[in-house]
């Protein structure tokens, strides 16, 4: 059966693949993507190369085409991956932190992450938001806060967590 996607390098192509290879400081993912480009240019089979390099064939078919269908770059370097949305923006995550650190509700003697979520929900910061979330953005944004001062209030900040322990969360 005959490729698709045949591996073809120029000179210069060839020796940047051999100099990236030969040097210890790239990452070993691009240095196995150069070897699968240098073995596949050489005439090894897909099934030789996934098992001469310890990877499925699924890769090495991936990497050459790649490099056929795109570029030496493409194939040597991996996609960026943006990842999810921020569930707060900068405002958003303001309002939170501000919330936090003033007074509990009436008959409250401190915040639990619900209710931060629900109130957060019913003065229309945003459409909605779960108790994990505000737990996750407090928590990241504890050390900063604790460290730099960066708000100033007269309530310290004590959040009762759903098991009813306390976070230390501190304003």
């Amino acid at each position: 059966m005959t490729k698709k996607y045949v591996v073809e390098l120029t000179d210069e192509e060839r020796a940047q693949l051999i100099d990236l290879t030969s040097k210890g400081s790239t990452s070993a993912r691009k240095i196995k993507r150069a070897h699968i480009l240098l073995l596949a240019e050489a005439g090894k089979t897909d099934l030789e190369i996934s098992q001469s390099l310890h990877t499925s064939v699924s890769t090495v078919e991936r990497i050459r085409e790649n490099f056929v269908e795109n570029s030496l770059d493409r194939a040597l370097n991996e996609r960026s991956r943006p990842g999810r949305p921020l569930m707060l923006n900068g405002k958003q995550e303001a309002y939170l932190i501000a919330l936090a650190c003033s007074a509990p509700p009436p008959g409250r003697k401190c915040w639990t992450m619900q209710l931060l979520a629900d109130r957060l929900v019913e003065l229309g910061v945003i459409g909605s938001i779960s108790d994990e979330t505000v737990r996750l953005w407090l928590k990241k944004r504890y050390e900063a806060l604790a460290t730099r001062r960066m708000v100033h209030s007269v309530y310290k900040c004590r959040i009762h967590l759903a098991h009813g322990r306390c976070s230390r969360f501190v304003c």
